[in-house]
C-alpha cells in the first residue's frame, strides 16, 4: 500500500532482498511494478543518540542532487515505525559495480587502470568538496568552525561510552589528539565522512564512477578531515600482515596509489596543502576504531546476533593501535 501511494506501484508480487555488506545501516533491494527501488533502515536494538537519522539522510540527498549527480535521488520517506519498525527511505537503484575485497573474477586491473581508477576517486571526492552547500540547501546541515575540536571530543566521549573491558583505554592518543588539534583548513565544505571505494558505484564498461552511496554521516565541516577518514580504509601493499586482515577493498593491487600519493594528488586537484597530513590520518584511524567499537558494543551487550562482528573488538584494537603509532612517529602514512 504504501509503494502505491507512493510511487504508483500496482498491486502485485514484492521481492525483497536484503544487500549483504554493510554494518550501520540495514540496505535493501525492493522489486515491485517491474522496477527496483533501494531501502534504507536503521538497524534494529539500541542506537548512539543522533545516528542513523533516515529523514536526515532523505533530506541531503533531496537537496544535493542536482549540484553533485553521483547521489541517487530520492523517491520516498517514511517516518511511520507502524510499518517497519522503524523510519525508512526508497532511492532509486544505481546498476553498476561495486569494488569490495577483492575484484571480481570477470575483472582485471592492469597498473595503469587501477592508478587511473584512483585518480577519479579522487577528483570526485575533490568534485563533492567544491559543491556550494549553501545554494544546495544545505547551510542548516552543520557549522563548519570548530570542527576539528567538536570531532575529536565528540569522538573520544564515543569511545569511552562503547568502551568494554578487552579493548585498550586509549587515554594517550585521546590526549595527543587532543593536543596536537591543526587550526581549520578554510570556510568548511560538504563532505561524505565514509568515502571510499565500496561506497562509490562504477560504471560497467568503463569503471567511471556513476554513483556516491551511504550520505549516513555527510555534513559540513573540514575537507581534509573527509579526506583522514577516508585513508584510514586505505590498505596498501607493504602495509603488515595484521592490517592486510581489515582490507575492505583492492586498494594493495599493482598501481594502486600509496595513502601518500592520494594526499599529493588530492591537494593538487583541491588547491590546497595538506602538509605531512599525520594528524587526520591518525584521527582517522582514530575515528574508525570508534565506529567499530560501537559496533562491538551492540554484540557484545546481545543487541545483535550477526557473528561478523564477534572479532570487532580485536580490529579496534589493531586501529588504535596504529593510530597510536602514527602519532609517535612509529609509522608513516
Amino acid at each position: 500500500a504504501f509503494l502505491s501511494d507512493e510511487l504508483g506501484v500496482e498491486a502485485g508480487e514484492i521481492v525483497i532482498r536484503q544487500f549483504p555488506g554493510g554494518a550501520s545501516n540495514l540496505t535493501y533491494l525492493i522489486a515491485a511494478g517491474g522496477r527496483d527501488y533501494v531501502l534504507r533502515r536503521p538497524p534494529s536494538g539500541t542506537k548512539a543518540r543522533s545516528a542513523h537519522d533516515m529523514g536526515r539522510e532523505f533530506r541531503i540527498l533531496s537537496r544535493i542532487h542536482d549540484a553533485f549527480p553521483y547521489a541517487p535521488r530520492p523517491l520516498a520517506y517514511c517516518d511511520d515505525p507502524a510499518l517497519l519498525g522503524e523510519p525508512f527511505y526508497l532511492m532509486e537503484r544505481l546498476q553498476g559495480l561495486i569494488l569490495r575485497r577483492d575484484l571480481p573474477a570477470d575483472l582485471s586491473l592492469d597498473a595503469a587502470e587501477a592508478r587511473a581508477l584512483c585518480e577519479n576517486l579522487v577528483a570526485v571526492h575533490a568534485e563533492l568538496h567544491d559543491v556550494d552547500y549553501a545554494a544546495a540547501g544545505l547551510a542548516e546541515l552543520g557549522h563548519p568552525e570548530g570542527y576539528v575540536a567538536r570531532q575529536v571530543a565528540g569522538w573520544s566521549k564515543r569511545y569511552q561510552n562503547a568502551r568494554t573491558d578487552d579493548v585498550p583505554e586509549n587515554e594517550a592518543l585521546m590526549k595527543w589528539l587532543a593536543d596536537n588539534q591543526p587550526p581549520d583548513s578554510g570556510s568548511g565544505a560538504l563532505i561524505h565522512n565514509d568515502y571510499k571505494f565500496d561506497n562509490v558505484v562504477l560504471g560497467q564498461h568503463d569503471l567511471g564512477i556513476i554513483g556516491v552511496l551511504d550520505w549516513e554521516m555527510a555534513t559540513l565541516g573540514d575537507p581534509l578531515m573527509d579526506l583522514g577518514c577516508s585513508l584510514a580504509y586505505w590498505i596498501q601493499a607493504d602495509d603488515p600482515r595484521a592490517m592486510q586482515q581489515l582490507r575492505m577493498m583492492p586498494t594493495q593491487l599493482p598501481g594502486m596509489m600509496t595513502r601518500r600519493e592520494l594526499v599529493d594528488y588530492y591537494s593538487e586537484r583541491a588547491g590546497v596543502a595538506a602538509g605531512d597530513f599525520r594528524f587526520y590520518y591518525a584521527f582517522g584511524l582514530f575515528r574508525l576504531a570508534v565506529i567499530v567499537q560501537q559496533i562491538y558494543f551492540r554484540f557484545a551487550r546481545g543487541q545483535t546476533r550477526d557473528r561478523r562482528f564477534a572479532d570487532f573488538g580485536q580490529m579496534c584494537s589493531l586501529l588504535s593501535g596504529t593510530a597510536l603509532a602514527v602519532t609517535r612517529g612509529q609509522r608513516s602514512l
